[in-house]
């Protein structure tokens, strides 16, 4: 092996030698001042040749006769694949150095083979990147403590992630579990920084976030990848509609996985490294084969064929699909294409997420698709501000999409506050997620109205608005417009930091009479989220929780477990834990135990904040 080193070696410096030689200037005068003609012999003069006389017009033109060319036989061996005639010897040595053309056009798997060895691109140790250290957000910087779960059960955490479908009820709990995901930790003993990171990056797929997981996965040197991560990279960069991004995977991992999808991800690289036309012919002989479907093999030409100078009509046609992935619909937006609107919409929120954050999508359909993202937590306020202004300025998107824009501009710049509020109600005229998307939208809006008893009826829906972003100071100068026992005030002792005062089980009932929900939900979720801060004494919340049929008492292994990792303090495990305890569509599938077991949880490892958010949107959304 060291005998093949020299020898590559020797063949980069030989190389050298040759691109020089080959970049010498050229002259720029013509051919005949290149070189001087060779002077005649002196020993053997040319004798004169007499001119012969022109001939007469009457005489017949000589007629020139062809005479046979005898084509010189090539000397020399005959060329053979640079494979072939530079094979190592038995001594480890090669019979010849490959010339420069034949190295040009060798890829990486071509040098491996030559050097019987596994090409390694070595990086400096400062270089490195710990992979126990994976992530985007360190302790600074709002991640969690690095050492969180280090000591964790590996099997507790497996399952808390693994078994977690993304989809959360809430969106301050889904902001939460990001944060996690994101922070910079340590993997739990008996686990694999490698595995711990895939199912991180799974997780953050499942929830939408496909930014995060993109970067939270680039956050780890590809030299340390494993077939864990293997399993994952395509389908972070299909639902990114990046596929060239997986290009440098490919070039040194690229034996990491042996699919269809992953060979075509090959072939699409190839194009995209300047050999177009020989990825196009390549995939069109997978497509005669049948590798993948014709919709995943034509949608793969099309994205190739963008590469190079081989642009080739690729014609894609909806009419036969029956269903949508990662793969199609990442190649379709990338490639300017709108899959149809049922395929759209039978293949569940998440295409919505990956629609919401596609700068390449048209302005519509990201709004239509922001309402989902952003009842989920994926997109911010600022987010929605920014899109709905980019509506607004644009005056090819018209109708309904232009109008909310130009209500959220009244919602901004109306003089009279009551002209605001009227701006954001007609935003709020929606249902299910929607509704309260809107309500993010507005939150900024909200936050600029001046408390006003003359308000009052609309401070519910306001404060609303304010915690749905975390605007909770400038809720809270409502608290002496509102009346105790009101479900504004309800919203209020939840929001509230510290210690709160007026909260006594005379002004509970007052809020369990006016509840008008079914079976007095609110109330008991008012109850749980009080008890979980310490607000209330734990008999009054199981009373009225029990009343409504929904009580606080009881344990489960769930609970079990997190009230265990909140007592060590553990705060990983309690985000983990509660994410997992928080999974559905629908608040209705969250109970006022799990939300009493997490509000107290998330208070303990000093997530308060988090935990008056959690508790106040359970209210607010019911």
């Amino acid at each position: 092996m060291r005998a093949v080193h020299l020898f590559a070696g020797a063949a980069l410096a030989l190389t050298s030698a040759w691109v020089a030689a080959q970049d010498a200037p050229e002259s720029l005068l013509p051919k005949m001042f290149d070189e001087p003609a060779p002077a005649p012999s002196r020993a053997a003069p040319r004798p004169a040749t007499p001119r012969p006389a022109a001939p007469s017009s009457a005489a017949p033109a000589p007629r020139s006769e062809s005479t046979p060319v005898v084509q010189a036989i090539p000397s020399g061996t005959p060329q053979v694949p640079v494979l072939a005639a530079a094979q190592q010897q038995d001594d480890g040595t090669l019979k010849r150095i490959p010339s420069l053309e034949e190295l040009e056009r060798m890829s990486p798997e071509d040098f491996e083979a030559l050097l019987g060895a596994k090409v390694v691109i070595d990086m400096p140790d400062q270089a490195r990147r710990s992979i126990d250290q994976a992530g985007l957000l360190d302790e600074s910087e709002g991640g969690l403590r690095q050492d969180s779960l280090a000591i964790q059960n590996a099997r507790l955490i497996q399952v808390a992630l693994s078994g977690n479908r993304g989809m959360l009820v809430s969106r301050w709990g889904h902001i939460l579990l990001r944060r996690a995901l994101a922070s910079r930790l340590q993997p739990p003993r008996g686990m694999s920084a490698q595995d711990f990171l895939a199912l991180r990056v799974s997780l953050l797929l499942r929830m939408g976030e496909t930014d995060a997981a993109r970067a939270v996965l680039q956050d780890m040197d590809i030299a340390d990848y494993t077939p864990a991560i293997g399993s994952v990279v395509l389908d972070v960069y299909a639902r990114n509609a990046d596929f060239t991004g997986m290009c440098p995977v490919m070039a040194t991992q690229g034996s990491l996985r042996e699919d269809p999808e992953w060979a075509l991800s090959r072939t699409i690289c190839e194009a995209f490294r300047g050999n177009s036309t020989a990825a196009i012919s390549k995939l069109e002989r997978d497509r005669n084969r049948g590798t993948m479907d014709q919709i995943d093999v034509l949608l793969a030409q099309k994205y190739a064929g963008a590469a190079g100078k081989s642009r080739r009509a690729v014609t894609i046609e909806w009419d036969k699909v029956t269903g949508l992935t990662p793969w199609r619909y990442g190649l379709a937006i990338g490639t300017g294409l709108e899959p149809p609107t049922a395929l759209i919409a039978n293949a569940g929120p998440s295409y919505d997420y990956v629609t919401a954050l596609a700068p390449m999508v048209g302005l519509a359909r990201r709004a239509a698709a922001a309402d989902r993202a952003a009842a989920a937590g994926v997109l911010s306020n600022t987010a929605m501000v920014d899109l709905y202004s980019q509506i607004y300025a644009d005056p090819d998107v018209t109708g309904e999409w232009q109008d909310r824009a130009e209500s959220l501009r009244d919602a901004y710049t109306q003089e009279d506050a009551s002209a605001r509020i009227a701006a954001m109600t007609a935003l709020w005229d929606a249902t299910g997620p929607a509704k309260y998307a809107r309500q993010v939208l507005t939150a900024a809006a909200a936050a600029r109205v001046a408390p006003s008893a003359d308000l009052v009826d609309s401070a519910p829906a306001l404060i609303a608005s304010m915690l749905s972003a975390g605007y909770d100071a400038n809720a809270l100068r409502w608290s002496t417009v509102v009346n105790a026992g009101s479900r504004g005030w309800g919203l209020l002792v939840l929001a509230a930091p510290g210690r709160v005062s007026g909260v006594d089980t005379g002004n509970i009932d007052s809020y369990v009479d006016d509840d008008d929900s079914t079976n007095k939900r609110r109330s008991a979720f008012l109850v749980a989220g009080l008890a979980g801060l310490g607000r209330v004494d734990d008999g009054v919340a199981e009373r009225v929780s029990a009343d409504t049929g929904a009580g606080i008492a009881g344990t489960s292994r769930w609970t079990q477990a997190i009230d265990s990792a909140a007592q060590r303090g553990d705060a990983a495990s309690v985000v983990l834990l509660a994410g997992f305890g928080m999974q559905g569509d629908d608040w209705q599938r969250m109970t006022p135990r799990y939300l009493f077991h997490i509000v107290s949880a998330l208070r303990q490892v000093g997530l308060d904040a988090e935990a008056r958010m959690i508790a106040a949107e359970a209210v607010a959304r019911v």
